[in-house]
């Protein structure tokens, strides 16, 4: 197989069936404008040959590292597959109407805590935390809760995959994907 999102989309639904937790959980890197990297858990919200989606705080440290610097790789890591797919891209934001959707989605807490959340500032206890939320709660009671215009989401279009196999004796089995106008090429890496 030649087209690395098929690839991706099959290595996912075998992941989404054995992982136990999260098998949407990759991990995210950024740098900030001096280069600087930062490495982190989120989950992937979706997927299609224009990119990989994310969520966050907009005023979080990787949205203010991918303001900075447009560019971020992703790591997916299925232990019990004994896999992992390696993905490097361009950054761009996603349309209001995708991150609004998306908000609709999410579970009503989790609405409420987007607006509770000052993501990534120092907090000086937990208690602050839940009286914020426990505020945003009130102030919603009964309504709709809108997407809080500090909450949206990243698409990393991808310029590079790596598809990465376990095998025996550390003789891993490793397939690279770059782009070629339309196409993807695909070559081999050494282990």
């Amino acid at each position: 197989m030649t087209d690395p999102f098929a690839l991706f989309d099959t290595w996912f639904t075998e992941a989404r069936e054995t992982e136990i937790n999260d098998s949407n959980a990759m991990a995210l890197a950024t740098a900030d404008a001096s280069g600087m990297p930062s490495l982190r858990m989120v989950l992937l919200k979706g997927h299609d040959r224009q990119g990989f989606v994310f969520y966050t705080n907009l005023g979080s440290n990787k949205a203010s590292d991918l303001k900075a610097n447009p560019q971020a790789a992703l790591l997916f890591h299925w232990k019990s597959l004994r896999r992992q797919i390696r993905v490097a891209g361009q950054v761009s934001s996603v349309d209001d109407a995708a991150a609004d959707a998306y908000f609709a989605s999410r579970s009503r807490d989790s609405q409420l805590g987007a607006w509770a959340s000052l993501q990534s500032e120092p907090l000086d206890s937990r208690d602050t935390f839940m009286a914020r939320y426990d505020e945003v709660r009130a102030r919603y009671d009964g309504q709709d809760v809108p997407r809080p215009p500090h909450w949206s989401g990243f698409r990393i279009a991808p310029q590079r995959f790596e598809f990465w196999e376990d095998r025996e004796h550390r003789l891993h089995h490793r397939r690279v994907f770059l782009p070629d106008g339309d196409a993807w090429t695909e070559g081999l890496l050494y282990p």
